[in-house]
């Protein structure tokens, strides 16, 4: 089994972005989808011993060297990871579905829009998951085992 825990648009909440971090150990592979180039850059500074980190720029990271997109495939899925600006998310998922379909995604990382969601789209193959702002707490876990992919949303408990 893999565990990835997926984290973006930390917008300078390193506290939560930490947070997130700590609360999944388990987790092997970090994937950050922008939005926060100085607080993953800390966060790999802490964990990195511990993680892997898999970053993307998000609209917001200027000055940031980390590329647009990643792919790669991690326990038999083909992964895209952007942070979903250039696929133009907040007016839809058309554009990062089709791209999804011709690339052979299986399953599509995003963030941009804040807002946590998970879609199985059958018909093309690919599964779209967004986990929300860590910003607001939101973040996501994946779990690639050999009886399939799932797809979990949590959110941290904030006083």
């Amino acid at each position: 089994m893999v565990r990835i825990l997926v984290i973006s648009d930390s917008h300078k909440n390193k506290y939560n972005l930490f947070a997130a971090i700590k609360a999944e150990p388990t987790a092997e592979i970090v994937y950050f989808l922008g939005d926060g180039y100085t607080d993953i850059e800390e966060a790999k500074m802490a964990f990195g011993d511990k993680k892997a980190f898999i970053c993307v720029r998000g609209n917001c990271d200027f000055y940031c060297d980390f590329p647009d997109k990643d792919i790669r495939t991690i326990g038999g899925e083909k992964i895209l990871a952007t942070h979903g600006h250039n696929e133009y998310v907040k007016f839809g998922l058309t554009k990062l579905e089709q791209d999804s379909f011709y690339e052979k995604y299986t399953i599509a990382l995003f963030g941009h829009t804040h807002t946590p969601l998970h879609k199985n789209n059958t018909e093309l193959g690919v599964q779209l998951f967004n986990p929300g702002s860590i910003k607001d707490g939101c973040y996501g876990v994946i779990d690639i085992t050999d009886n399939g992919t799932m797809f979990i949303h949590k959110k941290l408990s904030i006083c």
